[in-house]
């Protein structure tokens, strides 16, 4: 995880990725043994994350505010599993939860929390 920085319009602002000897995984290594599924990776994992961050992000329009997005998007989009799994990631935290948390334990939840979702994808 990169260092967080607190972007424009109250929005916290990191990189996460997974790393192993070689480099940075794809996600196809954290695919199911059946295969990658059909949908894009970020869309089991934007809610993964999400739900385990439940009551921490702030809720705007109806919406949580989070935002995920590839560090490189797939060279073919019809295979959203084949690029590095490394997600540019975007949170608006509650400003209660914010306040009580310091930020090395906010990093550490947001931590906790992608390397359980990650863990997720191979289980679907």
């Amino acid at each position: 995880m990169s260092r967080p920085t607190n972007g424009p319009d109250e929005w916290w602002l990191t990189v996460l990725w997974v790393a192993d000897d070689e480099g940075v995984a794809s996600f196809t290594d954290v695919a199911p043994s059946s295969g990658p599924p059909a949908d894009p990776p970020l869309a089991r994992l934007g809610p993964a994350i999400a739900g385990a961050l439940s009551g921490l992000i702030r809720e705007e329009d109806g919406r949580l505010a989070v935002r995920l997005t590839p560090v490189v998007a797939p060279e073919d989009a019809t295979r959203p599993w084949r690029c590095p799994l490394a997600v540019r990631a975007a949170f608006k935290w509650e400003a209660v939860r914010q306040a009580s948390l310091p930020p090395a334990q906010l990093a550490e939840l947001v931590l906790t929390a992608f390397r359980g979702s990650v863990e997720g994808l191979h289980r679907r």
